[in-house]
């Protein structure tokens, strides 16, 4: 079964993990968990969390990621397949026309959000570590095709999810599905073998929670982090969609 293949593009310390929990809640969807991550990591040297586990786990040569992720059987011979994607996996040299074999979505978040997040758990960051530069060129590619996929800011998102997601699958073409609004607590087998150094949140979640006000000050580096990426932000939120 060739399946609907659906490309989530988000940054990180977004909603992603949690819109993964909905997704695969669903009975005729499989998922895959940032299958570019271990490319990503052998190709650029970065030291993350897990580093050595994660290249052990996954597949270093992107070109046979998108081959699978494009032309491979999906998951359980489901009838959707969610892949959770990190915008900032797509290499500078990476070519992008396979996307265009996909049902892509963009999910984007407050740069200043991101960021004071991010540096929770890594100590260094520069702009092309938060997605939304390379959100901004896959929109560029997408939209020159005719294609501009739907972009949800997860701030809308979390004020009504039900309402989104609907909005979201009917884009999509298919059914909505409650059973996307609550899932068990704990892990998943398909988890990636990163999840023990980010996934604590999501593992403790059963849904969506409401968005919380935040105060987020920042200085130095983090700021001007966030201020580079504050156009590429603005320009993707002034086209997300906007439930009528």
């Amino acid at each position: 079964m060739n399946g609907l293949r659906i490309a989530m593009w988000s940054g990180p310390r977004n909603i992603s993990t949690a819109m993964m929990r909905a997704w695969e809640n669903r009975p005729d969807c499989g998922v895959s968990d940032e299958p570019l991550y271990a490319a990503y990591l052998a190709e650029t040297g970065l030291d993350h969390p897990g580093r050595e586990e994660v290249i052990a786990a996954g597949e270093t040569d992107w070109r046979r990621v998108v081959e699978d992720l494009t032309l491979g059987p999906v998951p359980g011979g489901a009838s959707l397949w969610y892949q959770k994607h990190m915008s900032h996996h797509l290499l500078v040299d990476m070519p992008l026309d396979w996307v265009h074999g996909l049902a892509n979505v963009f999910l984007i978040r407050d740069p200043a959000e991101v960021v004071a997040s991010y540096i929770r758990s890594r100590a260094e960051i520069e702009p092309d570590d938060i997605g939304l530069l390379q959100q901004e060129r896959l929109y560029d590619v997408l939209a020159a095709a005719g294609t501009p996929p739907p972009v949800i800011d997860a701030g809308d998102f979390l004020r009504d999810p039900e309402a989104h997601l609907r909005a979201l699958c009917g884009r999509l073409g298919i059914d909505f599905d409650g059973r996307m609004l609550a899932w068990p607590a704990g892990p998943r087998d398909s988890d990636g073998v990163w999840a023990p150094y980010w996934y604590d949140a999501v593992w403790r979640s059963t849904g969506f929670e409401p968005p919380r006000p935040r105060d987020v000050r920042l200085e130095g580096l983090p700021r001007a982090v966030a201020e580079a990426c504050q156009p590429a932000y603005e320009r993707l939120h002034a086209v997300r969609m906007q439930l009528s």
